[in-house]
């Protein structure tokens, strides 16, 4: 088995509290928050870790945000492999208006990133065994350009390991125009961004995939299309699969759910449908939650083997 490695460039302390309603200039008196772990590398590795697979969170950590980012990661079973920064890790707020059930996500920029702690980021990457799945997923710091995504690329493919991507806007882009990626996971939109088309129907967007794929962008893409599910394509074959009928909460940590589980059959070498039907199983199983919460084993258990039936 490979060993799995998350990289979060811009985690995040998240805290969650609720408010009776939410209205400009009074006090807006709100419940004890609740702290979680952020960031879209570090919910990966979570949602491995609770699908009862293993995971290395790999990020920079900051200040006392970073501390207890790292100390709740800890709480919760996940290997984490943190470089002390010297920027405060950021800590983000979210509010749900008990009156409307509307949640306000407020987001903060994330801590820069310093050049010898990118260079010791790097480092890190490089002593890695051939063969790891690196998950580069989440966000850049804001001091940063996407040459990073290109350096990063370049060492990890310098020391063969093999990359999922799961990024948006120009951070994506590069990450498609440097290549060789082991999976590729853009939206919809995101898809038809970096194909310059519009793409309404299914067979547009397996096209446009394909497209990617004769290009060397990557060896497979699971594109995500909503309540449709998701449409995963090779050079071979394509498959999409729709997710069961549940009761939805929120969507918030779907797709990184997602990602972690299709890493999982990844590292498995399981068969492309294996792969899409267990992220669709655990991005489905995130949204039966309250809040942020992640998917859970059994859920996650229980709608892979509906999918699994024939239909």
């Amino acid at each position: 088995m490979p060993l799995i490695v998350t990289l979060t460039l811009t985690p995040s302390l998240d805290s969650a509290t609720s408010t009776a309603k939410i209205y400009p200039e009074g006090k807006l008196r709100c419940q004890t928050p609740v702290f979680e772990p952020g960031g879209g590398g570090i919910n990966v590795a979570r949602a491995i870790t609770h699908l009862g697979g293993q995971a290395t969170a790999l990020l920079p950590a900051g200040g006392p945000t970073g501390a207890h980012l790292v100390e709740l990661l800890q709480q919760e079973g996940v290997s984490v492999d943190a470089l002390p920064a010297h920027d405060w890790t950021r800590q983000n707020l979210h509010v749900v208006s008990e009156a409307t059930g509307e949640q306000f996500r407020f987001v903060i920029p994330g801590a820069a990133l310093h050049e010898n702690e990118w260079q010791q980021l790097l480092a890190k990457i490089a002593q890695l065994p051939a063969d790891s799945l690196l998950i580069l997923s989440g966000s850049l710091p804001p001091n940063m350009t996407t040459q990073a995504v290109t350096e990063l690329l370049q060492c990890a493919k310098d020391h063969h390991l093999r990359c999922v991507v799961d990024s948006s806007g120009e951070a994506l882009k590069a990450a498609v125009a440097f290549g060789g990626l082991e999976l590729l996971k853009p939206n919809q939109s995101e898809l038809a961004e970096l194909s310059g088309q519009t793409l309404d129907q299914p067979d547009q967007v397996v096209t446009a995939a394909r497209l990617l794929i004769s290009q060397g962008a990557a060896k497979r893409i699971v594109v995500s299309l909503g309540p449709q599910g998701a449409l995963g394509v090779d050079a071979e074959q394509c498959v999409q699969v729709v997710p069961p009928p549940v009761t939805k909460r929120s969507t918030v940590g779907a797709g990184d759910s997602m990602v972690g589980a299709m890493v999982m059959k990844l590292a498995d070498n399981a068969p492309l449908v294996d792969m899409v039907r267990f992220g669709v199983a655990a991005g489905t199983a995130a949204t039966m939650n309250q809040g942020t919460k992640l998917c859970s084993k059994d859920d996650t258990a229980k709608l892979y083997e509906y999918l699994n039936q024939p239909q």
